[in-house]
């Protein structure tokens, strides 16, 4: 296990000191522009809170719903901000634990801080759900970005002013694009471009298929999402042994959870 704890380290250096010249692999003038610009230049496409909250991303406000994704955002931050990470996977070990809207969550969460840059990517390419908990009807189809036959910028949206959301279509060969050689070097020019803060990645289930391994030397870190009630312990487990020996695990995020009744809770509002 050490040897490969060492190997992971050493190939997740290689890729963090890869420096990518933008302009070998421009396709449209926006690739050359400064990472600031290049960023305004994407899409806006205003999502209402309303939408957000009836499909539970709570945490666009700042109301009791939001406290415990706020807790989780600072959690992931301070973790990643320490290691230097960039890239976070978000899993879970069956499908239906809600592991989509946690990584909205934490994503409209992290674009309420100020000087964030938060990146949102679609890869739940054999269920995507996205569009409809989005509310987006437009054609984006983030997965055409990563096969390297579409620019960024047609494909990535603004719902706010500081993050970017990729969205995918149905793609039949998804764990052979999850582990291509291709994709590693796009999501090395997105970071290099848009050099966000975050880049959070909306999995498939471990167990539904390969697509979830396949990807995990592209990432730094990843969070496993269990629904309580739901999620045996063997389930868990295994998941959790077989990403941590191919990445670091960040944490386990129990979701589905019985909350105690208010009066038994405090709530703090600044």
């Amino acid at each position: 296990m050490e040897r490969l704890q060492s190997a992971i380290a050493k190939a997740r250096a290689s890729r963090d000191a890869l420096t990518v010249d933008p302009a070998s692999s421009a396709t449209t003038p926006e690739s050359t522009l400064p990472a600031t610009e290049a960023w305004a230049a994407l899409k806006q496409i205003p999502i209402s809170d309303d939408m957000l909250i009836n499909n539970r991303i709570v945490s666009v406000g700042r109301g009791s719903e939001a406290v415990e994704f706020d807790k989780l955002r600072t959690r992931v931050m301070q973790r990643m901000h320490g290691k230097g990470w960039v890239r976070l996977a978000v899993t879970s070990p069956g499908p239906s634990c809600g592991k989509s809207t946690i990584a909205l969550n934490l994503g409209f969460g992290l674009a309420r801080q100020d000087g964030a840059r938060v990146m949102v990517i679609e890869l739940d390419m054999r269920r995507p759900s996205f569009r409809r908990m989005l509310g987006v009807q437009q054609g984006f189809d983030i997965s055409r970005v990563l096969a390297g036959v579409a620019a960024p910028e047609d494909h990535l949206f603004r719902p706010r002013d500081n993050m970017a959301i990729g969205m995918t279509a149905r793609v039949s060969e998804s764990a052979e694009l999850l582990q291509s050689g291709a994709l590693a070097e796009v999501l090395d020019q997105l970071q290099a471009r848009y050099q966000p803060t975050i880049i959070i990645f909306d999995l498939p289930p471990f167990k539904v298929s390969d697509d979830t391994l396949s990807f995990m030397d592209k990432t730094d870190t990843v969070m496993i999402v269990a629904a309580a009630g739901q999620t045996s312990i063997e389930d868990l487990d295994e998941c959790e042994r077989e990403l941590a020996s191919q990445t670091e695990v960040l944490g386990v995020v129990l979701n589905k959870c019985r909350h105690l009744e208010q009066d038994s809770q405090y709530y703090y509002y600044g």
